[in-house]
């Protein structure tokens, strides 16, 4: 008679594991990849009225503005890139969220300084971008991009001298210093502290779509200033991740 043990009855009981939680940064991302076009104006009374937080990108031409909205949402085309510029005048809006409902916006206004657009539409666009700024009630944050080998220009100056004022009463700020891989580390750390010190109490953040540096920092970011009651952290820990 065969003494070898019953395998059945010599497998130990096994707990189905719990599935592993979702990263805030894949949750983020996730949320970013919703974006889809909402509406494009040429000016302020054109725009409809929302009561979803809206995120506003803002900067030079040429600082990276469509690629960061690109890399940020994993979308190829969903912020345009001109190949002039500058050209590009209209208020484009995105929305986000779970099809058939949006809770919250990105909005991408026109490259400013580029030396290419007449006087006059530069005044024009730096008006209505002012304006913008100061009197969209939704408006929760903005991100503004700038190119850390030019650093922070006049006009990014004066821009942070328009919204200053709401930055005091609660509007969040971030500046993102794009294209950062042109940049060796001690250059990024640099550029990185005088940013801090020019932001006046605004997030800066390194930025670049090549190597992926900042992507998640910024994603995250954005979720919580878009979700104020609803942290990253905590839904992070109550969503299971994909099996």
């Amino acid at each position: 008679m065969s003494n070898s043990p019953n395998p059945k009855a010599a497998a130990p009981s096994v707990k189905n594991p719990s599935p592993p939680e979702k990263s805030a940064a894949t949750i983020a991302l996730g949320w970013l990849h919703t974006a889809r076009f909402l509406t494009t104006a040429p000016q302020l009374h054109f725009l409809p009225e929302l009561d979803v937080p809206e995120i506003a990108f803002v900067g030079r031409s040429n600082a990276g503005k469509s690629t960061c909205i690109n890399t940020l949402t994993q979308q190829k085309q969903l912020a345009f890139a001109s190949k002039k510029p500058g050209r590009t005048q209209h208020i484009n809006l995105f929305a986000l969220g779970k099809q058939g409902g949006t809770d919250a916006v990105l909005t991408d206004l026109p490259g400013y300084g580029y030396a290419a657009v007449p006087k006059q539409d530069k005044i024009r666009w730096q008006q209505v971008m002012a304006n913008y700024l100061v009197t969209r009630q939704n408006l929760k944050a903005i991100v503004l991009m700038c190119d850390p080998r030019h650093g922070m220009t006049e006009l990014d100056e004066i821009l942070l001298d328009v919204i200053r004022p709401r930055v005091e009463e609660g509007l969040k700020f971030l500046v993102i210093l794009t294209k950062a891989d042109k940049l060796t580390r001690t250059e990024g750390a640099k550029v990185l502290s005088i940013t801090k010190l020019q932001a006046g109490g605004g997030e800066v953040r390194l930025f670049s779509a090549t190597k992926r540096t900042g992507i998640d920092e910024v994603a995250t970011l954005l979720w919580d200033w878009a979700h104020p009651d609803a942290p990253l952290a905590e839904v992070a820990t109550a969503a299971p991740a994909d099996t």
